[in-house]
């Protein structure tokens, strides 16, 4: 299955949250957006990420859409925190308007609160409100998403497309 539907390129994003001890986060490359109409995004974090069981209990939290450049970003919050590791070591960031974190240079960043969780199998497939959002690049040419095809990441520099 990983090889077939890996052939569809997704792009990648940080989850994060204020928790009682700091901040948290992990990342997520199964977004989406549901609706207009309320505003309604999707993120399909592991059953087994603790790290969701932490945000889903906060309730409010921050999807920032990464940048091509973001690739030890997306590594660095990928691993498991299970070990106490802090993930946010010796990296600024700005505290969104619901308190969440938004890291720094991202393509744009989504504010959300917890509407509803639904079983997805191995994932949890989260509905959130929209509460905020935003874009932080200065030109859409200069800046490009990081994309996540066939088990690894995609830059992509104009017209042309390469593995990482």
């Amino acid at each position: 299955m990983k090889d077939v539907l890996g052939n569809f390129g997704t792009g990648v994003t940080v989850v994060t949250a204020l928790g009682p001890h700091g901040p948290i986060g992990f990342t997520c490359q199964t977004f989406a957006s549901v609706s207009l109409t309320p505003p309604l995004v999707s993120i399909c974090p592991a059953r087994t990420s603790g790290t969701w069981a932490q945000i889903r209990d906060i309730g409010r939290f921050c999807i920032n859409i990464l940048t091509a450049d973001h690739d030890a970003l997306s590594d660095n919050f990928a691993i498991s925190s299970s070990d106490g590791r802090n993930k946010f070591a010796g990296l600024e960031y700005i505290s969104g308007p619901a308190g969440s974190p938004i890291l720094p240079g991202v393509l744009a960043w989504v504010d959300c609160s917890l509407r509803a969780e639904y079983d997805g199998g191995d994932h949890t497939i989260v509905v959130a409100d929209v509460l905020d959002l935003d874009t932080d690049f200065p030109d859409e040419d200069a800046t490009n998403p990081l994309l996540y095809f066939r088990g690894d990441y995609l830059h992509r520099r104009g017209s042309e497309a390469e593995p990482a």
